[in-house]
């Protein structure tokens, strides 16, 4: 086919395309063209992140490193914070309110920084995960890589914080007669379901903080309502039969996972199990919480992954 233009010449026109016609999404598939940061299935995704561990891990160090670089003590506040805190809670629970009256100073004191060193590791990673994604928008826009590096990251900074901060918890233990038992053992498979269930937690917030950036303010008032519900500063079974608390009060505050950890942690280091009292099934609850909120938290990050960082 041709046509003839104005000054004579015979221009020929192009053939029609073979391609002519084709919806967009037949076209991007004869050319094996996907959508740009789409969202990739799920086993591709955990293979993405394993792929990735070495960033993972580099990260959580870097963020551990820098977050109390400008303070002179630098590192040392990571393990002074919860000892901080620890006395503030001994000198309002244990002497003015005498709940170590039950105990007795020997055993109260490693039951308190116990309580406080293992909450903190999930309050402090639950807090880090709210804020990773919205808290590093500029990272998470510039590179391609899969979002959930990022909250695992800062659990992972958390627990490095916590075993550093465990060095200090042995001390007190031999230091208060609580010498090294064949219980000390299950710190390892405690702290490991622990992480986990922060993990998935961390994950969880991690996208609804992406999308209400004001849940950041509120959930220091949730972490501190499940301080106190779990048994951080006192014994929650002696607190709730002395108040006369039904039965199902007492079997649902002692399910609560941070009281499940607690618990199982005291229990594994301290001696007198008899102010230690752990609920029925108590390694059930604590694997069946690492495993649901676990995986439940990654399923449920991973389905939002195309849409952090946009808009």
């Amino acid at each position: 086919m041709s046509e003839t233009t104005h000054d004579g010449a015979v221009a020929l026109s192009a053939p029609p395309s073979p391609d002519d016609g084709l919806p967009a999404a037949d076209l991007a598939r004869k050319y094996g063209l996907a959508v740009s940061g789409a969202r990739p299935s799920l086993p591709e995704y955990a293979r993405q992140l394993w792929d990735r561990r070495h960033f993972i891990i580099a990260f959580s160090r870097a963020k551990m490193t820098a977050q109390y670089s400008q303070a002179k003590l630098g590192q040392v506040w990571q393990v002074a914070t919860p000892l901080l805190n620890a006395s503030v809670y001994f000198l309002i629970f244990g002497l003015l309110m005498q709940q170590s009256k039950g105990m007795g100073i020997r055993t109260y004191v490693p039951f308190l920084i116990t309580g406080v060193f293992v909450f903190t590791f999930t309050q402090s990673s639950a807090m880090a995960g709210v804020r990773s994604i919205a808290g590093n928008l500029g990272l998470v826009r510039a590179l391609h890589f899969p979002r959930a590096a990022l909250p695992i990251s800062f659990a992972l900074q958390q627990l490095q914080q916590l075993l550093l901060s465990m060095g200090v918890l042995f001390v007190f233990l031999i230091g208060f007669g609580h010498m090294p038992a064949l219980s000390w053992v299950l710190v390892v498979p405690v702290l490991t379901l622990q992480f986990l269930f922060n993990t998935g937690l961390a994950m969880a917030l991690a996208r609804a903080g992406s999308k209400t950036p004001d849940l950041a303010q509120l959930l220091p008032f949730i972490t501190r309502t499940w301080m106190y519900a779990s048994g951080v500063m006192y014994s929650l079974t002696d607190a709730l039969k002395n108040n006369h608390a039904p039965a199902w009060v007492v079997d649902v505050l002692s399910a609560n996972p941070a009281a499940v950890y607690i618990d199982l942690m005291r229990w594994s280091l301290i001696d007198d199990h008899s102010r230690i009292h752990l609920p029925p099934h108590v390694w059930a609850l604590a694997v069946g919480w690492a495993v649901l909120v676990g995986l439940g938290g990654f399923v449920y990050f991973w389905k939002a992954e195309e849409q952090y960082g946009r808009g």
